[in-house]
């Protein structure tokens, strides 16, 4: 079927969820695969406030949403609304994409893949045997942290909260640990999975003075293109890259299972200025 230039009655129709959500790249990513594959598919971002996760997945089942992208703060909520969960969503107990199967709405978690395929893509960073320091153990990071030990990597959690990194460790299990400061030195791979860099008032993660020549930083944040961190880390003679990456590959799984078809990931990239 040929894409049109406007939605039609038969147009087939995904989105994102999430608070706040306009600034999302989600759209341009996956319009721009819809275009070039000439799939009749569209899709928007809709602004849904903390604590509605449940009725829009209700919504997605009464107007016919093919699709949903889930974001902050509903991933969990998500999660507890569909009717099934694939093994990498029911181990993390969070949801970023909702399949539609029939009646049947299926949760699944595209961080961690998403994430591990674009450091071995951007920064040729390939996971298995190597040391890697997770800043951070909130949704996001525990997915990155579980998807990395899946990899084989040997994985240090560095966390202000003790007892979430604890958590992020149990749910990772082997090869994962509960992380000091020192091990962010001697990481071959930094992941910086806070929210802090969002805002400009935010405070830095960790001492920049920790990282080192010869490392890697993965920013999961791409809004702004580039935060603090990151710029201290090219500062310092480090290979860096922001979240950008993260979001296409894990953008990617989504429209493979929405759609069925391999997601163009280079145009895909291209739309949002990522050379691939």
């Amino acid at each position: 079927m040929s894409r049109q230039d406007a939605p039609t009655g038969a147009t087939r129709l995904a989105a994102v969820i999430g608070d706040p959500v306009r600034h999302s790249l989600s759209p341009t990513l996956h319009n721009a695969a819809f275009r070039h594959l000439g799939l009749d598919w569209t899709y928007v971002a809709l602004p849904v406030p903390d604590g509605s996760g449940e009725a829009a997945v209700e919504a997605m089942r009464v107007l016919g949403i093919e699709g949903v992208s889930v974001t902050m703060p509903h991933k969990e909520a998500v999660a507890r609304a569909v009717d099934e969960l694939s093994p990498a969503a029911a181990r993390l107990g969070a949801v970023n994409c909702v399949q539609r199967d029939g009646d049947t709405l299926i949760g699944h978690n595209t961080d961690g893949v998403g994430f591990v395929q674009s450091v071995r893509s951007q920064l040729d960073f390939e996971p298995h045997g190597r040391r890697v320091a997770v800043l951070g153990a909130g949704g996001a990071a525990i997915a990155v942290i579980a998807a990395l030990v899946e990899a084989g990597a040997d994985v240090a959690v560095v966390n202000r909260s003790s007892d979430r990194a604890e958590r992020a460790v149990e749910i990772a299990g082997p090869n994962a640990r509960v992380g000091r400061g020192a091990d962010i030195a001697e990481a071959e791979l930094v992941v910086q999975a806070t929210s802090l860099g969002m805002n400009a008032t935010d405070p830095l993660p960790c001492d920049p003075d920790a990282l080192r020549p010869g490392q890697r930083l993965a920013e999961l944040i791409y809004h702004p293109a580039q935060t603090p961190l990151l710029g201290a880390a090219l500062g310092r003679g480090l290979t860096g890259v922001n979240g950008v990456g993260m979001l296409l590959y894990q953008a990617g799984e989504q429209f493979r299972l929405w759609t069925g078809e391999p997601a163009p990931v280079q145009v895909m990239g291209e739309a949002v200025g990522l050379a691939l």
